[in-house]
């Protein structure tokens, strides 16, 4: 079949929150229960401005922080509009400029090519820009080694080893009004990330046998996980400026005002569903590990994926 090799590891695909999302998603609720007048939000560039590369795998922070900001700002249940990527829209103009692409439900008047309409295209009210600023290697780091044993070469030894080091990320980041360039919300924010390493192991002579036997774990929290936690604190900040929240419990505010309204608790965001346009939030379903998935990865321990599900 020209398969020599299949790759192993079959885990599901899961959804990528963090310690935000669940309160950016009652901050959706929360102003769709309460009426509250919902702005359009264009995102800009978030730029790696640290500088920081490996000499063999590139940049150490991510590339893709503006996307993460659009999908904070989809999960808190913004209207977001595209000024991000506008390539294929705007080729698309030229090629209906050129009267080239065909229209869909030609006009009685026999024109069979799409119109192009003035004032078809929604502004902003907001756009959010910004940029990681900070990437601080080794803030701290600790470790001990032990080595047990006595002076009998035959009697077993044991030894032992446990390290910890603390790395930070740091962001700038600022809501621009679109209309009057007037900087309406300015957020720098930083996070710590740990890792560890624990190490043990033991040596001895048994039935003339030679036994040498090491365990250990190596963990580290994602510096990108840390990016998008930080980034999603800073538009869960914002978007509750531009809602009004009472306090910094949207959740508790939206038990208290909406308590009759179902609730999707999602961590995915929401997305408009044709034919009509509206606005719906299936992330209880998106987040199911198991939706679609005809073959479940079920020998890898759950210890080994990083997150437990």
């Amino acid at each position: 079949m020209g398969l020599y090799a299949s790759p192993i590891g079959n885990a599901p695909v899961t959804a990528n929150p963090t310690p935000y999302s669940s309160a950016l998603v009652c901050m959706s609720n929360y102003a769709r229960a309460t009426g509250k007048p919902t702005p359009r939000i264009a995102v800009g560039r978030v730029l790696d401005y640290t500088g920081k590369e490996d000499l063999e795998g590139g940049r150490k922070v991510t590339q893709g922080a503006s996307l993460m900001a659009m999908s904070a700002f989809a999960k808190a249940g913004a209207k977001l509009v595209e000024r991000f990527d506008t390539s294929v829209s705007e080729l698309e103009l030229k090629y209906s400029n050129n009267k080239l692409i065909g229209s869909d439900d030609p006009s009685p008047d026999g024109t069979e090519f799409r119109q192009i309409l003035a004032g078809e295209i929604p502004g902003s009210d907001y756009y959010f820009v910004g940029g990681i600023t900070e990437l601080n290697s080794n803030i701290r780091s600790i470790g001990a080694d032990a080595f047990v044993g006595d002076l009998d070469a035959a009697d077993p030894k044991g030894r032992a080893g446990f390290k910890l080091f603390v790395i930070n990320v740091g962001v700038d980041l600022r809501l621009v009004n679109t209309k009057t360039l007037i900087v309406e919300d300015v957020i720098s924010y930083q996070k710590q990330i740990v890792g560890r390493e624990i190490s043990a192991g033991i040596f001895d002579f048994a039935n003339g046998n030679i036994f040498d036997v090491g365990v250990g774990e190596r963990a580290m929290e994602p510096i990108q996980l840390a990016v998008r936690s930080t980034i999603e604190r800073a538009v869960l900040e914002m978007t509750a400026n531009l809602y009004g929240v009472p306090n910094s419990d949207p959740c508790g505010a939206l038990a208290e005002d909406a308590s009759t309204m179902i609730t999707p608790n999602s961590v995915t965001g929401s997305a408009f569903a044709p034919p009509n346009g509206t606005l719906v939030s299936d992330g209880d379903v998106r987040s199911d590990p198991n939706r679609w998935n005809v073959d479940r990865d079920q020998g890898v321990n759950a210890g080994l994926r990083g997150r437990k599900s």
